[in-house]
């Protein structure tokens, strides 16, 4: 039988602790090296390489897809007190993986990004992205076969996820969508006459962002130089950041037309056909993905094999960017122990 878990959990009795700096260093350098790799994509008339990193272990395969305007690197690969969650999955036994987009961080940008941004309709939207994920995961299976492969999904990034184990449900076996864009009610709109293929993100676009949808009273979750210093890797992780004025990141407007067709009712993904065990997680102050999402999100999925939501306090949009992501990581960690066959 299906079942719904909705936790609250304490804020105070799941914050990560602030490791020392001599503690922090200690952590990173007991990670071994992260492997790199480039895998070749042919989507929208051109063949593209994707940037993928991998680190290794013996266990059941993760795959990380980010959501729209930041890289791998800036989420899941992204150290805090001297420690990612790809570090965390990979301690825990889990041969953990991520990849960017096309148009994203280590990966090749596209052609339409040399021209003028109303020159070709938004690229990346969630069909051409599914492929790109399907893409990583047939590769993953090919390194590890026999394993069982798990997804887990941020934001826009769960789209392409829910597409991608829809169409190869062999290759994923569970789903973890952290912070899901769902469809909306409203009428279903007409495409406006010109949407742009790309849009340019700046640090001062990004920054609020650590706050939406917190309490006014509260403070941001981190500190002036921790922001700062994701932001200035933010800007880094577009080599042609530095050719405008302010820096800004290029990045493709596909997901941000996905969002606005989902919140204006037109469907993109048939949530009914998803078989996988799923997880719902977000922080309690996520705009993006809110209560009523969650609710119409976890009755979409009346077909998979078990469905859970989990709310986690003390968090937003960004929770795994925050204090309280050592929640998200043992919440996500224990729902895809459960698919261990050991």
């Amino acid at each position: 039988m299906h079942r719904r878990d909705l936790m609250k959990l304490s804020a105070l009795g799941l914050a990560a602790q602030a490791l020392t700096p001599a503690a922090a260093q200690a952590a990173a350098s007991a990670t071994p090296a992260a492997e790199h790799g480039r895998l070749p994509w042919t989507g929208d008339g051109e063949t593209l390489r994707l940037g993928v990193v991998r680190q290794p272990a013996p266990g059941p395969a993760v795959l990380y897809v980010h959501g729209a305007t930041f890289p791998a690197a800036l989420s899941v690969g992204w150290r805090m007190d001297g420690v990612s969650w790809l570090d965390q999955l990979q301690r825990a036994g889990m041969d953990a993986w991520a990849f960017d987009f096309a148009g994203y961080g280590e990966s090749d940008r596209p052609a339409v990004f040399e021209r003028d941004a109303d020159a070709a309709t938004p690229y990346g939207r969630s069909e051409a992205a599914a492929d790109q994920v399907a893409t990583v995961l047939r590769h993953i299976r090919g390194q590890r076969p026999g394993v069982p492969i798990h997804v887990v999904a941020h934001s826009w990034g769960t789209l392409p996820a829910r597409l991608a184990a829809i169409a190869h449900p062999d290759l994923v076996a569970r789903l973890v969508l952290f912070g899901p864009v769902v469809q909306r009610d409203g009428e279903p709109r007409a495409a406006p006459a010109r949407e742009p293929a790309w849009t340019l993100i700046t640090a001062a676009q990004q920054r609020p962002r650590q706050r939406t949808g917190m309490p006014d009273a509260l403070p941001t979750p981190v500190d002036d130089d921790e922001l700062e210093r994701w932001c200035a890797a933010y800007l880094d992780s577009d080599p042609t950041s530095r050719s405008r004025a302010p820096r800004s990141a290029k990045v493709p407007n596909g997901p941000g037309a996905d969002i606005a067709a989902l919140w204006s009712g037109t469907p993109l993904v048939d949530d009914g056909r998803i078989r996988q065990p799923t997880l719902i997680v977000r922080g309690d102050w996520d705009h993006v993905s809110t209560d009523a999402d969650a609710a119409r999100l976890f009755a979409a999925l009346a077909n998979a094999a078990d469905r859970r939501d989990v709310k986690i306090a003390g968090g937003n949009h960004w929770l795994h960017l925050q204090p309280q992501r050592r929640a998200l990581w043992a919440e996500t960690l224990s729902f895809l122990r459960e698919g261990d066959p050991a």
